[in-house]
C-alpha cells in the first residue's frame, strides 16, 4: 500500500512539475514579447464594419405557362460559398417559402428551377436568413 501512494505521489509531483515547466516558457516568451501578437483583421484595423451580405435574383423569363419550367439566377456576397437560399413568392400580402432551395457554389452563385401555377403576375425573391434579394416578377398566362 505504502509503495502504491508513493507512486502516486510521485506521479502526482512529476506532472505537476512537467506542467509547470511547459507554462514557464511560453508564459515568459509571451510577457517578454518576443511572440507575435495577434494581428487585428483589416477591417478591424480601419474600423470599418463588414460589407452587408446581398443577394441578386434573375428570373429568364418574364412571362411563362403554367407549370412551365423557368430559371432564376442570380449571385450572393457577403455569405459564405455553401449557403442555403431559398426562393420565396409573395401571396396575399406575405411572403411565403416555395420548395424550392439550393447552395451557393464558391463564387456564390446559384441556380434554381421553378414552374409556378398561380395565374398572374408573381413576385418571387430570394432569401437566406435575414438576407433577402430585390423582387422580380414573373407572369404566369
Amino acid at each position: 500500500m505504502r509503495n502504491n501512494r508513493r507512486s502516486l505521489l510521485r506521479t502526482t509531483a512529476v506532472s505537476a512539475l512537467v506542467g509547470s515547466v511547459l507554462l514557464i516558457p511560453a508564459t515568459a516568451a509571451l510577457a517578454a514579447g518576443s511572440g507575435p501578437e495577434p494581428q487585428p483583421l483589416p477591417a478591424q484595423q480601419a474600423g470599418v464594419k463588414p460589407a452587408a451580405a446581398t443577394l441578386t435574383v434573375k428570373a429568364s423569363v418574364s412571362h411563362v405557362r403554367a407549370w412551365q419550367e423557368f430559371r432564376i439566377t442570380g449571385k450572393a456576397t457577403g455569405l459564405k460559398a455553401g449557403s442555403k437560399v431559398t426562393l420565396q413568392q409573395k401571396q396575399r400580402g406575405a411572403w411565403k417559402a416555395l420548395p424550392a432551395s439550393t447552395v451557393t457554389n464558391t463564387s456564390g452563385s446559384y441556380g434554381l428551377r421553378v414552374k409556378l401555377g398561380i395565374k398572374g403576375k408573381n413576385e418571387l425573391r430570394i432569401a437566406s436568413g435575414a438576407t433577402v434579394s430585390p423582387v422580380v416578377a414573373v407572369t404566369v398566362n
